[in-house]
């Protein structure tokens, strides 16, 4: 090794000086040298690689652990204050890590065909991924009660409380649907599924939900957004024989910065205002993508802040509500001209009907496993909102007098951080291709939500009670006095 400031380069330099002056013998002897230093920087050019290796990989490992060990969340929804660090699984899924190692046998493809089976005439067979998500737990309750085939599939993350999704998932056991413990960016396990039911449908509500927790964890957006919709559309275009129609969950949030109100289908969506936005864009993108290549039939659901029972601990009705159980304060947000947040919340049961409706309008895939498609397939996009935005604060004034108890407000100018001043749906496709008519008021479902809040919670019924008794009397005081003053 040549002293410290010498270089390889310094060291040929002074072989070419002895090349030059010297005779015969020093000419050996400069070849010779020459050679030892070749060998020698061959060796020194080696490790350097080596280690230069190891530091990028420790440099990759420190600033992108997400990558590598960070969890990928699939369920709808969670509490985007405080994600779990529990592990989950990555995106680098190797074919050992597949869950289809886990499944099979005999029985287990028994009981799959029996819960993939319709119990109607005409039903039809819907892997619902997500099934243990808010979404995914109604619509599989809705496709079984009505006869059809349901399986499910749900990798419980813990984006927010995992216990909340497994008593979805007991829900659904005892109304006869298997919901299995597995990823979508399992491909080895999709296609197993396939092999042993032959689904009609896909209801793929499988997402990373959230609109600031993309944030702090932007890959695990793209990891179920864009990677496990692809893999979802992979599986469905070249291995599904038939081909199965998919319906899948967008999000409202695609209209980002739009001002043009009500929210058309027909309005722009290229300035999304969060990177949970820009991933469902980008998954109507790739789903026009599949359907003009493959022929998939494909249909995307804009839901608009979807709520009620078995709800999503990350959305503010629920949080407001824990807040207000609990005494704890309450941050609403106002919009940069002083005016209120306004959203156009929509009762599950409202969104359920939606989804059944767009899957028995779906219309059939036109492509095959050999590549080829008989002609182009259904390519459709739809909002399902309740068509009527509501002042968060009033959502609040509803929330406390159902529980009985006053909130302790923070009122702050909305952040920068993804979020929207309103939304405000436009259903008219949807009414006119699947009858989607939206019934629900915000008064009536938010009570469904804290009935269910307090039993599934367990909290005193008395003051929600006494609250509800109160609630009833004005309304009567008022018609009292309204026809006495006639």
């Amino acid at each position: 090794m040549p002293p410290s400031g010498i270089t390889a380069v310094d060291a040929a330099a002074k072989g070419m000086k002895l090349e030059r002056y010297a005779s015969g013998g020093a000419l050996l002897l400069r070849r010779a040298t020459s050679a030892k230093l070749v060998s020698a920087s061959s060796h020194l050019l080696f490790r350097a690689t080596v280690l230069a290796t190891l530091a990028l990989v420790f440099l990759f490992t420190l600033h992108y652990p997400s990558l590598l060990s960070r969890s990928f969340h699939l369920s709808a929804g969670g509490d985007a204050a405080h994600p779990s660090s529990a592990s989950h699984r990555s995106l680098l899924m190797s074919s050992s890590s597949s869950a289809a190692a886990s499944y099979g046998g005999a029985a287990w493809e028994k009981e799959m065909r029996r819960s993939a089976r319709p119990s109607r005439d005409g039903g039809i067979s819907v892997l619902v991924t997500g099934a243990a998500g808010f979404v995914g737990t109604h619509c599989s309750l809705a496709l079984k009660a009505r006869g059809d085939g349901v399986v499910g599939l749900d990798n419980f993350n813990s984006y927010y409380d995992p216990s909340l999704k497994r008593a979805r998932q007991a829900l659904l056991a005892s109304r006869g649907v298997v919901v299995l413990d597995a990823d979508i960016n399992d491909g080895l396990l999709l296609e197993k599924l396939f092999d042993v039911a032959a689904f009609t449908h896909v209801l793929h509500l499988a997402a990373q939900a959230g609109v600031r927790y993309a944030m702090e964890a932007p890959q695990t957006y793209v990891a179920s957004n864009v990677a496990g919709l692809v893999s979802v559309f992979e599986v469905a275009a070249k291995h599904a024989d038939p081909q199965p129609a998919i319906v899948w969950a967008s999000s409202s949030s695609v209209y980002g910065l739009n001002t043009d109100a009500p929210f058309s289908e027909d309005h722009r969506t290229d300035r999304p205002a969060s990177l949970y936005a820009a991933t469902k864009k980008a998954g109507e993108a790739i789903a026009h993508t599949y359907n003009h290549i493959y022929g998939l039939s494909i249909t995307g659901l804009r839901f608009f802040t979807v709520y009620g029972p078995w709800g999503r601990p990350d959305m503010a009705y629920f949080f407001f509500a824990r807040s207000i159980v609990a005494g704890e304060p309450i941050t609403l947000f106002r919009a940069a001209d002083g005016s209120d947040a306004r959203r156009d919340f929509t009762y599950i049961d409202d969104v359920v009907k939606g989804c059944l409706g767009a899957l028995d309008t779906a219309g059939k895939s036109t492509g095959s496993k050999s590549g080829k498609k008989s002609g182009p397939a259904p390519l459709r996009v739809y909002n399902l909102g309740n068509t009527s935005p509501v002042p968060v604060t009033r959502m609040v004034a509803i929330l406390e007098k159902l529980l009985g108890k006053k909130s302790n407000k923070r009122i702050v100018t909305m952040p920068s951080n993804g979020d929207v001043p309103f939304t405000h749906a436009n259903v008219s496709h949807a009414a006119h291709d699947f009858g989607y008519r939206p019934t629900t008021s915000l008064e009536a479902g938010l009570r469904h939500f804290v009935d269910w809040f307090v039993e599934y919670y367990k909290l005193d019924t008395k003051i929600v009670k006494g609250a509800r008794s109160s609630a009833a009397a004005k309304p009567a005081k008022k018609k009292k006095a309204a026809a006495a003053s006639s």
